[in-house]
């Protein structure tokens, strides 16, 4: 249900708490399988919502689960997405009792909307819990919570007016959302594009106008939000098929720096500068450039016709390799554990990590599609050979990336830490698994099962779970799509028996004991330090 205006109308002036009875008023529409609720039960316009959600209709409540929901945010989100200033956010949402109002304007309606609906996907209130006491474990308060964040933001036309506050609401809606492409309602890729919209309208891109923001805190927000931006759009282009916004041209700021921010008691490091700490910004804008290299060939007109060109692949794969042998150590998961890590730092080496690998699984389905621009009867000899060598590099890299992917969600899932992702490694795990279940490989199960993890947060990953089963079982059936990678892409024998891929996971980050932290050649040595002999001459 969309609405088109609200009543009583809700505008930038409107308190947290009119907002919070906006957002949490009754159900739209009914549940479509109805609780079956005890004899005691006094039925409730919010019964859609479960046994315990008639709650909300006391403002002491709404405000004290609110609350409890933006700590869920915090917790969770805010790690993988720091936008916000979790001090400032708090001490204006003015929701305690008698508390002092410490800025003369509320925060924004769709930023509170967004934020209360991001700690539902995740929260493990009781209200939340009961409403999840149906088939597939889904809360439907935290579905409608999503649509009525988006629906604010579009009526407060935050994709519209260009201001700091809408570019950060643009970023939290974009991954809030449904993560498949072809959902009607997803509107997929829509808010990211506002956001980079507004950036460059705000002229962020530009370091003079950075270096003319006073506030430290404002300033790090657009810094970290235009990286963020930068980075999405680059690696969205490459995941969904579609031309980057962006050119390396278009910008001339310095990455994300710690500034000193008065009047901040806890001395901690925050998300962010943990980030920068790592090394993150530099390598993954390394990566970045390299996957807008990518969209910028792969995805043409000309290429789905003729075929990708030798070269690019050439160029692409020395590209990659360069990223592995200079960053991959540094920012991705190690070989081993040892010491102990953070929450960041673990996440942020894995989100590394798959990233890379990803890539050559991009590359690898491009070529299956699309072909090679030089091969076929017109090509000689030699160059057929040095065609199919670069094919079965390709293919052995995309193999080897897919396998490290499952690894790496072997052991998020075991930990449970899929179901606490706002969907930063969601379309990594849908490649790998997709590529493991065309090639007949066991190891997908380490996929579905992660896929069924995010499911909690994300209904349409039990889908794709789903599907990624049948597909497993059709190859191993002796079914297969591939095209014109057929030939060099190594499978798993057919089987006549339906074999399912469950249980045959393994949880290894170190998923092949030959090529360590993604290493794909027999030269790399056990430590994960990359010696630097010639390279083949794909490579080259």
């Amino acid at each position: 249900m969309v609405r088109y205006g609200f009543c009583p109308p809700l505008t930038l002036a409107t308190t947290t708490r009119d907002v919070l009875y906006f957002v949490f008023s009754p159900p739209d529409q009914p549940s479509e399988i109805p609780f079956a609720f005890p004899p005691s039960h006094v039925p409730s316009a919010y019964d859609a919502w479960g046994e315990l959600a008639s709650k909300l209709e006391d403002e002491k409540f709404r405000a004290e689960f609110a609350m409890d929901l933006v700590e869920v945010f915090f917790q969770i989100v805010h790690t993988r997405l720091p936008l916000l200033n979790p001090e400032q956010f708090r001490n204006r949402l003015q929701l305690q009792p008698n508390s002092i109002p410490t800025h003369p304007d509320p925060l924004h309606p769709a930023l509170v909307a967004t934020v209360v609906a991001w700690g539902t996907k995740f929260s493990e209130h009781p209200v939340l819990i009961a409403d999840r006491q149906r088939p597939g474990g889904q809360s439907l308060m935290a579905k409608t919570l999503v649509d009525r964040a988006r629906d604010l933001a579009e009526a407060l036309k935050v994709h519209r007016i260009s201001s700091s506050d809408h570019v950060v609401i643009s970023l939290l809606l974009e991954p809030l959302q449904n993560q498949n492409p072809e959902d009607p309602l997803g509107f997929h890729g829509f808010w990211l594009t506002c956001a980079t919209r507004h950036l460059l309208e705000l002229g962020i891109n530009h370091k003079s106008v950075m270096a003319g923001i006073q506030d430290p805190e404002s300033r790090g927000t657009m810094i970290f939000a235009w990286w963020m931006t930068c980075l999405s759009d680059a690696y969205a282009s490459a995941y969904y098929r579609r031309k980057p916004v962006l050119d390396d041209e278009d910008y001339d700021i310095d990455f994300y720096t710690v500034d000193p921010v008065p009047d901040m008691t806890d001395s901690s490091p925050s998300p962010r500068e943990q980030l920068e700490f790592l090394g993150y910004y530099r390598a993954a804008h390394a990566l970045a450039r390299t996957s807008r290299q990518m969209s910028r060939q792969l995805w043409r007109p000309a290429t789905d016709s003729d075929g990708v060109s030798y070269e690019s692949i050439c160029i692409f794969a020395n590209a990659l390799t360069q990223w592995r042998d200079e960053y991959l150590n540094l920012v991705g998961v190690p070989s081993n554990f040892e010491g102990t890590w953070d929450f960041v730092s673990a996440v942020s080496s894995c989100a590394s990590d798959a990233t890379y690998h990803v890539m050559w699984i991009i590359l690898f389905n491009a070529l299956d599609d699309f072909g090679i621009k030089e091969s076929g009867p017109q090509a000689s000899l030699q160059d057929q050979a040095k065609i199919d060598n670069a094919k079965r590099k390709v293919a052995d890299e995309a193999l080897h990336g897919a396998l490290r992917i499952a690894g790496l969600a072997g052991v998020l899932t075991s930990n449970g830490y899929l179901r606490l992702d706002p969907a930063v490694m969601h379309i990594s795990v849908i490649l790998a698994g997709t590529l493991l279940a065309r090639l007949g490989r066991p190891e997908v199960a380490n996929c579905i099962a992660g896929l069924k993890q995010y499911s909690y947060a994300y209904e349409e990953a039990g889908d794709q779970a789903e599907d990624m089963s049948r597909l497993f079982n059709r190859v191993r059936m002796g079914d297969s799509d591939l095209q014109h990678m057929g030939s060099v892409a190594p499978r798993v024998g057919t089987s006549s028996n339906n074999t399912s891929p469950h249980g045959h996971g393994q949880h290894n980050m170190n998923v092949d004991e030959h090529r360590p932290n993604g290493s794909s050649h027999p030269f790399a040595s056990t430590s994960g330090n990359f010696s630097n002999p010639p390279k083949p001459s794909i490579y080259g």
